[in-house]
């Protein structure tokens, strides 16, 4: 990471598991590393087991998928990654800047991973081709699916925002399917609200392709989603910063564009001459 950018342990732990394939308990057991790190360095297998809510065997078969001989020395190398983590000296400045330094650490590693345009360009392709395209986010999810779907909805001729659970949400997937939704775009952020992974599933069994935005590739959301697009969330302040999903939804847009040039120009055009006929802006 670059000079005087905070790195979170979590995001160190998380270069264990690139390019692993794992089950879904072993992404369960992921999950639990990153979250707690870098106290789950310190963590005996059975600790480690009884938070992910799996067997001490498990923990155990995870190791070894890593490339271990077993649970502590995959510990020892979590000792490793969380003991000397890179810009998290004293000139880091104060907690608030390094919240924000830490920010920057996340747009980097995001940056890093658009390296590969194919796939936000295909992603954008099959949410340009949904017609409607349904938009998912609950609780803090919600305003980021809001914010998506304002800007979606100037080149997309239908986008539905679903940022209420309860029983009325597998309703409104199941007529967003059967209007001739393809595809379902959702914001799974923690602390991952039940709800919405039980709509993921229920959008799959709908037959909806799930493209997920969420804060890490061994989150919940990797066992319900087609294609998992993960960005960081800040977790240094009483409350999560967002910056990186936000941005990630806005490429995502750009890719639904890029997707659709002729149709989005065409569409903006009449939006701009819209917003001049009514005054809508001052500038």
């Amino acid at each position: 990471m670059n000079d005087g950018v905070a790195v979170v342990p979590g995001e160190q732990v998380l270069d264990l598991f690139q390019g692993v394939r794992l089950t879904p308990t072993q992404r369960r057991i992921a999950h639990c590393l990153v979250q707690h790190a870098p106290a789950a360095a310190y963590l005996s297998a059975a600790e480690v087991a009884e938070l992910a809510g799996v067997s001490q065997p498990s923990v155990t078969r995870f190791a070894v998928a890593l490339g271990h001989d077993g649970y502590p020395a995959l510990r020892r190398r979590l000792r490793e990654l969380t003991a000397d983590t890179p810009g998290r000296g004293t000139d880091a400045g104060n907690e608030l800047q390094q919240a924000v330094r830490a920010e920057i650490g996340n747009l980097d590693r995001l940056a890093g991973q658009l390296a590969d345009r194919d796939r936000i360009a295909e992603t954008g392709r099959l949410l340009a081709a949904s017609r409607p395209l349904p938009v998912l986010g609950l609780r803090a999810a919600a305003p980021l699916a809001a914010y998506f779907a304002y800007f979606a909805a100037k080149v997309h001729p239908d986008v539905r925002v679903l940022d209420d659970g309860g029983s009325l949400l597998t309703d409104r997937l199941e007529q967003a399917a059967e209007a001739g939704a393809g595809a379902l775009l959702a914001f799974v952020l923690p602390r991952y609200p039940r709800e919405t992974l039980d709509a993921l599933r229920e959008a799959r069994a709908a037959g909806l392709t799930v493209v997920a935005i969420t804060d890490s590739p061994v989150s919940p959301a990797t066992e319900h989603a087609d294609v998992v697009l993960p960005a960081a969330v800040g977790a240094q302040l009483v409350f999560d910063l967002h910056t990186a999903p936000m941005t990630l939804a806005m490429v995502l847009l750009q890719a639904i564009c890029d997707a659709t040039p002729t149709d989005t120009q065409r569409r903006l055009e009449a939006f701009e001459a819209s917003a001049a006929r009514r005054q809508l802006f001052l500038g």
